[in-house]
């Protein structure tokens, strides 16, 4: 199956809510591969990468986030496949 690849954002409280290790298990309960990390403005960005349907659904997920996060923006775009192995929280 063919690898499909998103550039996300995520705004609102998304930080010290543990939203990166939160996306970190869900995205290696389903397979995908990528990064997510914190920016300096308050956000958290991510990429993610992997088979279509799980994909999706991790962004159906990160809608929400974590128990004690409040997503108020979520941007999501199509982007390259990087070939990542694992899905990893960078600082």
């Amino acid at each position: 199956m063919p690898t499909v690849a998103r550039h996300v954002r995520v705004a609102g409280r998304v930080q010290g809510v543990f939203f990166r290790a939160w996306t970190r298990d869900e995205a290696r309960q389903l397979g995908v591969h990528g990064w997510v990390r914190n920016c300096d403005d308050g956000s958290v960005e991510a990429h993610v990468e992997g088979e279509d349907d799980s994909v999706e659904r991790l962004l159906t997920l990160m809608r929400d986030g974590p128990a004690h996060a409040k997503v108020e923006t979520f941007e999501t775009e199509e982007a390259e496949p990087a070939g990542y192995r694992e899905f990893e929280v960078r600082h």
